[in-house]
């Protein structure tokens, strides 16, 4: 795989893949520019280098037709101020005027097309509209870390149609940090994952159980392995459909002597609301009117422990329902105990990000992924399409 360094950029025209699906308000003002801003050191890069630059991205899901609450407009907007420069915006994806616009561009100054999921193509990974975005392209360039999990046109179809391919700065260093996880984790390698659902973390799961020493399960997910061992969890979300696959984990990992640990306690509400009572459970049934919404002390003191001896560190999910502050303390206390760790530490996952931020420890952590479902896939299979889509 190419890194920026090893092209010479001045004069070519180069496609920029990014990830700029930021979220917006009901006014479509953008609330958080932090994607944009991962992307500005490449963008900067390019630009400095005298490259005429389009950029690419998508925005939300306006599945293949054009809604106009998903155009990149205030994104071009907001590009335009961070880099001191006006950043033009393309009327539509491909298309004549377009290509005009493409034509137009000088040394140093950049094009954003319309939201690429405009066209159902994206999606499909339509060769043919590939060649369409790669027409007068020199250079493919990929710094969508977050759109990697997707054989979409834009992130690997054009790679074929593109005679230099490389990574942007905010790949490369996804890959570089997220390989060494999967790769030559230094030991004890500590994997904390949360979040509502098994479902969307089996893949990952599996593959922790050959890499991972301990792996330490919170959120709503854990109730589904209580109620496969035929634990009484009350109201708490439960995937009924996957209780055998959730046995079958839980044997693979004593067969391959992992240490796979549940919470030891658990705190109850009656409710997903800030002025519902709570209690702490330590046993189960579960009262029938009761739900887990965090876990409790003693998982916390028990999983902080296991984190301060670590040498590596991959959480992705939040370990309760953090965004209401009663049930954030577990949350909040991990991603603590995580920050004070001489530990390689990397969080992936929008709401794991929220999570530290909530405690105020991202600083202190090694690293921040901004693909939390591309992280979990680069975890899970060692690699992804669209970093294979660069060679």
């Amino acid at each position: 795989m190419k890194r920026l360094e090893d092209i010479e950029f001045a004069g070519k025209t180069v496609f920029l893949r990014v990830d700029f699906n930021v979220p917006l308000d009901e006014k479509g003002e953008i609330r958080d520019d932090t994607r944009i801003r991962a992307a500005l050191p490449t963008i900067n890069h390019l630009l400095s280098q005298s490259a005429k630059l389009v950029i690419a991205s998508h925005l939300g899901r306006p599945k293949g037709q054009f809604n106009p609450k998903f155009s990149l407009k205030p994104v071009a907007e907001r590009l335009s101020q961070l880099i001191g420069k006006q950043v033009r915006l393309a009327p539509a994806v491909i298309g004549d005027e377009v290509e005009r616009l493409k034509k137009d561009l000088n040394g140093g100054q950049a094009l954003l097309l319309e939201n690429v999921r405009f066209q159902a193509e994206e999606t499909s990974n339509d060769a043919s509209f590939a060649q369409k975005l790669a027409q007068g392209i020199d250079v493919f360039v990929n710094d969508a870390f977050g759109a990697c999990h997707r054989a979409h046109a834009s992130v690997v179809a054009i790679a074929n149609y593109v005679k230099e391919k490389a990574a942007g700065y905010l790949l490369e260093k996804e890959i570089d940090y997220l390989s060494r996880a999967v790769r030559t984790p230094e030991k004890p390698y500590v994997a904390i994952l949360g979040g509502a659902k098994v479902s969307d973390k089996i893949p990952v799961i599996e593959s922790l159980i050959n890499k991972a020493d301990h792996i330490l399960i919170g959120g709503a997910m854990a109730y589904t392995f209580f109620k496969a061992q035929g634990q009484d969890v009350g109201k708490s979300l439960v995937e009924e459909e996957l209780k055998e696959q959730a046995l079958a984990i839980l044997k693979k990992a004593k067969e391959s002597k992992v240490d796979f640990v549940l919470p030891l306690d658990h705190l109850l509400a009656t409710a997903v609301d800030r002025e519902a009572a709570t209690e702490v459970a330590s046993s189960f049934p579960f009262p029938a009117d009761k739900m887990a919404v965090d876990i409790g002390p003693q998982t916390i003191e028990k999983y902080a422990g296991i984190v301060a001896a670590a040498k590596t560190i991959f959480w992705n999910g939040p370990l309760g329902v953090f965004e209401i502050d009663k049930f954030s303390q577990g949350t909040v206390k991990i991603a603590e105990a995580v920050a004070k760790s001489a530990a390689l530490s990397i969080v992936g996952g929008g709401d794991s990000i929220a999570a530290v931020e909530k405690a105020g420890v991202s600083s202190k952590i090694s690293h921040i992924s901004t693909g939390g479902g591309a992280s979990l896939e680069y975890l899970a299979n060692g690699t992804l399409p669209g970093v294979e889509a660069l060679g």
